[in-house]
């Protein structure tokens, strides 16, 4: 995964996953639930939020990837509320965030919510081996 084209490397955790959401095709930002929502053609892909005073980014993940996170790195990573039960994983934005592996996560979160030829638009995903 290649840092979004013009990306920042803001100190500020919002303008950091901020930047990277809007670099995609077509992504939007729009408050929804007092906190930002990023989405592609009004489907959410990312949200940020306080979870207990801590900020997180809350994303879509394919089927298996939130326990392996979790189970990975639970200072990191855990299951969100709401959304959590349908398979999204939420990330904390603090010293301690791994910056490649939250753009890794956003990438492949609006490839799971774009339609297909917006997510086409961006460069082949990394071969995970």
């Amino acid at each position: 995964m290649t840092r979004a084209k013009g990306a920042p490397r803001s100190r500020d955790p919002l303008a950091r996953v901020r930047a990277l959401c809007l670099a995609l095709p077509e992504a939007r930002e729009k408050i929804t639930w007092e906190t930002p929502t990023f989405r592609v053609r009004e489907k959410i892909f990312a949200m940020c939020g306080a979870e207990t005073g801590r900020l997180a980014v809350t994303l879509k993940a394919p089927r298996g990837v939130q326990e392996v996170l979790v189970d990975y790195d639970a200072k990191r990573y855990f299951v969100p509320r709401y959304v959590g039960k349908a398979g999204w994983i939420s990330a904390w934005l603090d010293e301690h965030a791994d910056w490649q592996q939250v753009a890794a996560l956003i990438e492949q979160s609006y490839r799971l919510v774009a339609p297909k030829k917006l997510a086409a638009q961006l460069p082949a995903a990394a071969d995970p081996d």
